[in-house]
């Protein structure tokens, strides 16, 4: 089972989010339904392990807090674009919540991301763009930013590869405490 640990997003977000999908060729677009603010990829795991990841994000205690989404950019890799994403204004609840995950899973064994955590929505995947191509459209979007929303849960999901791209299933939801 090939698992991570995310945020939903609401659907008026998400209506916006797919308004902006489009305009560069090869993209690979995300589904309204693909949607995702990552916490945590995970990877491939056996049941024993994900009922083990399941208990200890069951032990996770963090308040609900606000978030916005805030701007566009790209990843790059060896100089070619290869994702497009909306960020993710900068915010110490998500980061503390992102922490406690990381920490609860180490202790179970999985290792610890190698890499600094970059909160986003995925937009597209890219076959390798100039960058220039990727910075037109970040350009475009730019000034883009959602109304800030209540994150109250996160959830643990399964992605399935298919024909026609991954396929996400709700495992699990953790909620968190209300905001005060």
């Amino acid at each position: 089972m090939r698992l991570f640990v995310a945020i939903q997003l609401p659907e008026a977000i998400k209506d916006t989010l797919t308004a902006m999908c489009g305009g560069v060729d090869d993209a690979r677009w995300r589904e309204r339904e693909q949607l995702h603010l990552t916490l945590r990829f995970i990877g491939d795991m056996d049941g024993a392990m994900a009922r083990d990841i399941d208990d200890v994000l069951h032990q996770i205690a963090a308040p609900a807090f606000s978030l916005t989404l805030r701007g566009t950019g790209f990843f790059n890799e060896r100089k070619l674009a290869r994702v497009l994403w909306a960020g993710v204004e900068d915010d110490a609840a998500l980061r503390h919540l992102h922490k406690k995950i990381q920490h609860g899973l180490t202790t179970i064994g999985l290792q610890p991301e190698r890499r600094r955590y970059h909160p986003h929505v995925t937009l597209a995947r890219l076959p390798g763009l100039d960058p220039i191509e990727a910075e037109g459209y970040a350009a475009r979007y730019s000034e883009y930013a959602s109304p800030p929303f209540t994150v109250d849960r996160f959830c643990l999901f399964s992605s399935h590869l298919s024909r026609e791209g991954a396929i996400y299933t709700l495992e699990a939801e953790y909620p968190l405490a209300p905001e005060k």
